[in-house]
């Protein structure tokens, strides 16, 4: 029996006898390649923001990349960066690059140790002349799936938004490269608008991006000019509208009817109207009324007697700002009306000697804003229009 088995198989192609060889050996397991991150890296450099990507062939690394973000001036809010690949040797990883920004030599030398579920990593880091020593230990890494789900989303910027509930109609957003940055931000002096000090800072995630989004204020009247000029600069991604001032709790939807001359507002009629309606609530009396120019907020200043100690005849000074704007971008015939939250502050203004007030309660920020005495609910009533809903996400009639 065994010898006719062993005939039938001298009778196969060879091919054949290699397949039935194949299929009766065991399958050797394969060794899968991976990456992996590290993103909460103590230790490395003084305030750096560091990402180390590992390439793994089953529990060896391969290869890395090193990306770190920090500011070569301690305090400074100059950043610089680089980002080294490095070659892994065993345990060793090392790798030469420059700084994006100064262009400063780089020398990396990493020494990495398993330590259970983490990872420590010794060495030196060299700068130009300046060398940081590196002891970082403890380490968890993540998947890239867990890595990309965790990074920043801008999407902050809607360029073309159905109306003013989810962006603020005065607040403006502009993505430029970071070498056209600063040559689109010389472009914005002399104009009508205020840029966020902010928003001139080039952080680590400007860095990454290769862009920076340089957030302004302007009058909701001017914003889409503002945009579509911006859209035209070269090195400019994505520009639009986006969060602001505007909270929903304290606005109105009205209708346009009457408050427009042709297609602009009829801006002294609104500050009289909203002055008249917050003397009524505030129990005071307008003192200043005004419009910024590059923002397009209403100031409005009013004084009453403080009720403090009577007898020493304090003024409470109330300060509210105002904004008015479409409820939506392009043609429209309805407006949005937004009232900020009052403060006050309290001072002798009587005749002779003053007491000096030190008003201390200012920077307390768990104070309760300061009551407009029913305000933006007398203001919807005034001019016959809704409040947001935030149960429904709609404007309801009060």
């Amino acid at each position: 029996m065994r010898a006719l088995l062993f005939s039938l198989l001298m009778l196969l192609p060879a091919t054949d006898l290699a397949r039935a060889q194949s299929k009766a050996a065991p399958k050797a397991g394969a060794t899968t390649t991976e990456t992996r991150y590290f993103t909460a890296l103590d230790g490395f450099m003084d305030g750096a923001d560091v990402i180390l990507k590992e390439t793994r062939q089953g529990k060896v690394v391969t290869s890395a990349v090193l990306d770190v973000c920090y500011a070569p001036t301690k305090g400074s809010d100059h950043k610089d960066r680089f980002v080294a690949n490095l070659q892994a040797n065993g345990p060793a990883l090392t790798g030469t690059t420059q700084t994006t920004g100064d262009k400063a030599p780089v020398t990396v030398k990493l020494a990495r140790k398993q330590n259970g579920e983490t990872v420590d990593f010794k060495g030196q880091i060299s700068i130009g002349t300046t060398v940081h020593e590196i002891a970082s230990n403890d380490n968890s890494d993540l998947t890239e799936k867990e890595y990309l789900e965790n990074q920043a989303s801008d999407e902050s910027i809607a360029q073309a938004p159905k109306d003013f509930t989810e962006v603020s109609p005065e607040a403006v957003g502009i993505r430029v490269s970071l070498e056209s940055a600063a040559d689109f931000l010389k472009t914005l002096k002399g104009q009508n608008l205020e840029v966020s000090l902010s928003s001139l800072s080039i952080g680590c995630d400007a860095l990454r991006a290769g862009t920076l989004v340089i957030n302004l204020t302007t009058d909701p009247a001017h914003a889409a000019a503002v945009i579509a000029k911006a859209k035209s600069f070269p090195g400019v991604t994505a520009a639009g509208w986006t969060n602001g001032i505007i909270e929903l709790d304290r606005t109105i939807l009205f209708p346009a009817a009457g408050w427009r001359d042709g297609d602009k507002l009829n801006r002294d009629k609104v500050a009289t109207t909203v002055a008249g309606v917050l003397a009524q609530t505030l129990g005071a009396t307008l003192a200043t009324s005004a419009w910024n120019g590059n923002t397009g907020k209403l100031k409005l200043t009013f004084k009453k007697p403080s009720d403090l100690v009577p007898s020493l005849q304090l003024t409470e000074t109330i300060e509210v700002e105002a904004m008015v704007s479409a409820d939506k971008p392009g043609a429209t015939d309805k407006l949005l009306l937004w009232i900020g939250n009052p403060t006050d502050t309290t001072a002798d203004e009587s005749n002779g000697a003053k007491l000096n007030i030190n008003d201390d309660s200012t920077g307390d920020e768990e104070a309760e804003p300061r009551s407009d005495g029913g305000a933006v609910a007398a203001l919807a009533k005034e001019l016959k229009g809704q409040r947001w809903d935030s149960e429904s996400s709609t404007w309801q009639s009060p």
